[in-house]
C-alpha cells in the first residue's frame, strides 16, 4: 500500500509542474491578446483573449482538483477521489459555454448594429503570432504530459487550448482581411470562432462521460481468456471493468473445482489477479470464488 500511494503523489505533483508551467504561459498568452483586443477594438481577438483567460481559470480549477483527486479511498469514496479530474474536465465545457455565448452574441450585435470596426497595425499582427506561438507549444507540451500521466483533466485543458490555437488563427485572419478593408470579417470570424469553440466542448464532454458512466475499461473477453488461462480456473464470468482517471478496475467470478479446499481455491484467486493485473495493467482486481 504505501507503494502505491508514492505512485499517487508522484504523479499528483507531475501533473502540478505541468498546470504551473503551463499557467505561467496562458498569463502571458491572456496579457497580450487582451492588450492587442483593446488596442485594436477587434471583436474576435477579444473573444481569443477571453477564451485564453478561461485557460488560465481552469489551470487554477486544475491545481485545486488534482490536490482532491490524489486522496485515496475513504469511508464515502471507497473507490478513491480519481474521477474529480474528470469532473474537473467538464467544468471546463461549463466555461468555455459561458465564453461561447458572450463571443456569439457580441458578433451578432456588431454586425446588425455596424458599430466601430478594428483598426489593426503591424506590431498587433506580430504579438498575435507570438500568441500562436506559444498555445502550439502548450498544446504539443500538455498532450505529451497528458498520455504518459493517463490524466482526463490535463487532456481536456489539452483540448482546450488546442481549439486556441484555432480561434487565434481565426483572430489573425480576422485582423488581416480589416486591414486589408473587409471589416466584416471580423464579427464574421467571431461567429467562426464560437462554433470551434463548441466543437472542443462537445469532444471533451465525449472524452468524459466513458467515465462518470462507468463505461467498461477493459474488453471481457480478454478478462475471461487471461483469467481462464490460470491452472484450476474452468471458466470465469460475472466480469465487470471500469476506469476513475489512470486507475482501472476490474471484478469477476471463477469457478474451480469444488473438492479444492480454501486455500487452494485462495491460491488460483490471488494468481488470477496477479495475471490481470500484470497483462491488462488493472490497478484493482476483486476476484469471487465459486465451486465449479
Amino acid at each position: 500500500m504505501p507503494n502505491e500511494y508514492e505512485a499517487v503523489m508522484s504523479r499528483r505533483d507531475a501533473v502540478r509542474r505541468v498546470l504551473l508551467g503551463i499557467l505561467l504561459a496562458n498569463l502571458l498568452v491572456v496579457v497580450i491578446k487582451f492588450a492587442v483586443g483593446v488596442g485594436t477594438y477587434s471583436l474576435a481577438v477579444l473573444g481569443d483573449a477571453m477564451q485564453s483567460s478561461v485557460d488560465v481559470g481552469n489551470n487554477l480549477l486544475g491545481l485545486a482538483i488534482v490536490r482532491v483527486a490524489a486522496k485515496g479511498p475513504d469511508a464515502e469514496h471507497p473507490y478513491g477521489h480519481a474521477k474529480f479530474e474528470t469532473v474537473g474536465a467538464l467544468l471546463i465545457v461549463v466555461f468555455l459555454s459561458v465564453s461561447i455565448f458572450e463571443l456569439a452574441r457580441g458578433a451578432v450585435q456588431r454586425l446588425i448594429e455596424g458599430s466601430r470596426f478594428p483598426t489593426v497595425s503591424t506590431l498587433a499582427l506580430v504579438l498575435m503570432v507570438v500568441t500562436l506561438a506559444i498555445n502550439l507549444w502548450v498544446v504539443w507540451f500538455e498532450t505529451r504530459a497528458a498520455r504518459r500521466l493517463q490524466s482526463d483533466l490535463l487532456m481536456a485543458d489539452a483540448m482546450h487550448t488546442r481549439t486556441d490555437t484555432l480561434i487565434t488563427t481565426a483572430a489573425l485572419a480576422g485582423l488581416g482581411l480589416t486591414r486589408l478593408g473587409y471589416p466584416w470579417a471580423d464579427p464574421v470570424l467571431a461567429l467562426v470562432v464560437s462554433a470551434i469553440a463548441a466543437w472542443a466542448g462537445y469532444r471533451i464532454i465525449r472524452h468524459a462521460l466513458p467515465t462518470l458512466v462507468d463505461e467498461r475499461a477493459v474488453e471481457a473477453g480478454s478478462i475471461r481468456g487471461a483469467a481462464e488461462q490460470v491452472v484450476g480456473v474452468s471458466s470465469a464470468y460475472a466480469i465487470r471493468s471500469r476506469a476513475a482517471g489512470p486507475q482501472r478496475f476490474a471484478e469477476l467470478t471463477i469457478a474451480v473445482d469444488g473438492e479444492q479446499n480454501v486455500a487452494a481455491a485462495h491460491r488460483i484467486a490471488d494468481e488470477v489477479e496477479r495475471r490481470l493485473r500484470a497483462e491488462l495493467h488493472l490497478d484493482e482486481v476483486l476476484v469471487h470464488v465459486e465451486p465449479s
